[in-house]
């Protein structure tokens, strides 16, 4: 059989422009109650607000995304309300027309509209995936070269600040074979209270149970040095960004030092900065998250760059919805390695996570949906629930 002529490709590939043409692209501010208070060193929730991105194409699909952020403007710069003006505004009228396959060019034009807006640009893409795989029939992992893996061990966040209260939830979690590792959060407290805490946290747990513990910028290199080896002593197996990003020098004499890795998170959010802090030797595992990188194919090139210097990679999330995990999800299968596995328990903190079917906890893991796009579905009374009020 010959081989298409050009022309009947270019008509191909025209019809199908014109069908995934992005038509619209709606936003809203949701609040999504906590099951839990969940405390970070420079901040406390008792919700998760998100903007949620509805991408409707010209044949009518309509695909799914989300924008994440802590507390307002305290982890990153961006808050939702900034991030819903930017993309009504800047972001949004860039692409309306666009083939939303043209996954690319689109984020070019993203890039080319706003500076940094990681938040955004990765909520607006993540509907974009989702609804070019729908419209077309396919996984959004599809477009990022295949999944090799179907299920990621996922670890429980234990950020109440209520030692007691959070021992028995570990409890829970390991007894329901949810999840068998675990993140302490750190950094909140005085280092002694910290230390009192996790000591009698650790000595509840059942032996060999893996914990992690993340500072959120808490600490000085005096601390780390002082605590360091207390952690050690307790069987931490990962320290996650112990100091303020920008502290290259005092960050890689931390890690030289330390007797448990390091893992960069906040003090990397572009390629560049990756590079920076990879070069300088700050730490030995990066954590992934759409929030940084901006967008799904933006990460997937996070990993790869991390991976080239011989860092190691973690799974990070932001309390994201069903919709973020999911979308987080169909990058992280396509990965090559991903030796420390996920932390993608935000749907489960949520009291009405924002999709209804698609993501599955079973076995101390968390299931790539199945199904095209992201392959979840969602829960319209939960989103309409949550949804900010003028």
């Amino acid at each position: 059989m010959s081989a298409p002529r050009t022309a009947e490709v270019l008509d191909i590939d025209g019809i199908a422009a014109q069908k995934t043409a992005i038509t619209s692209l709606e936003t809203r501010i949701v609040d999504c109650i906590t099951t839990r208070r969940h405390k970070l060193s420079n901040t406390e929730i008792t919700h998760q607000s998100f903007v949620i991105v509805e991408a409707t194409l010209a044949d009518g699909t309509t695909g799914w995304g989300e924008a994440s952020t802590l507390g307002g403007p305290r982890w990153s710069e961006e808050s939702v309300e900034a991030i819903k003006a930017n993309i009504d505004t800047y972001l949004a009228p860039t692409l309306i027309g666009q083939p939303a396959q043209a996954f690319e060019a689109n984020a070019l034009r993203m890039k080319k509209a706003v500076s940094r807006n990681t938040s955004a640009r990765a909520a607006i893409e993540s509907a974009l995936y989702d609804a070019a795989g729908k419209s077309m029939g396919l996984p959004a992992t599809t477009f990022l070269g295949g999944p090799v893996r179907d299920k990621i061990e996922v670890l429980w966040a234990l950020a109440s600040g209520d030692a007691d209260q959070e021992i028995e939830e570990a409890r829970t979690k390991l007894a329901a074979r949810e999840h068998r590792r675990f993140k302490i959060k750190l950094g909140f407290y005085d280092p002694k209270q910290d230390m009192i805490r996790l000591r009698k946290i650790m000595t509840s747990m059942p032996e060999g149970t893996e914990m992690v513990v993340d500072i959120n910028q808490g600490w000085t290199e005096a601390t780390f040095i002082r605590y360091a080896p207390e952690l050690a002593d307790m069987g931490i197996a990962l320290i996650e960004q112990p100091l303020k990003p920008g502290l290259l020098d005092a960050t890689a004499r931390v890690a030289q030092r330390s007797p448990i890795p390091i893992m960069t998170d906040e003090a990397a959010f572009s390629t560049q900065e990756l590079v920076q802090n990879a070069t300088a030797a700050t730490g030995s595992v990066y954590s992934l998250k759409l929030v940084k990188s901006g967008g799904l194919m933006e990460m997937k090139r996070a990993a790869a760059v991390a991976s080239a210097f011989g860092m190691e990679l973690y799974g990070g999330c932001l309390l994201e919805s069903g919709i973020g995990a999911a979308a987080h999800l169909a990058v992280f299968a396509t990965l090559p390695q991903l030796e420390w596995g996920c932390e993608h328990f935000g749907p489960r903190i949520l009291k009405n996570d924002l999709a209804k079917s698609g993501l599955h906890f079973q076995d101390f893991h968390i299931h790539l949906p199945a199904g095209p796009g992201l392959g979840i579905e969602i829960d319209r009374d939960a989103l309409d629930d949550a949804t900010r009020k003028p």
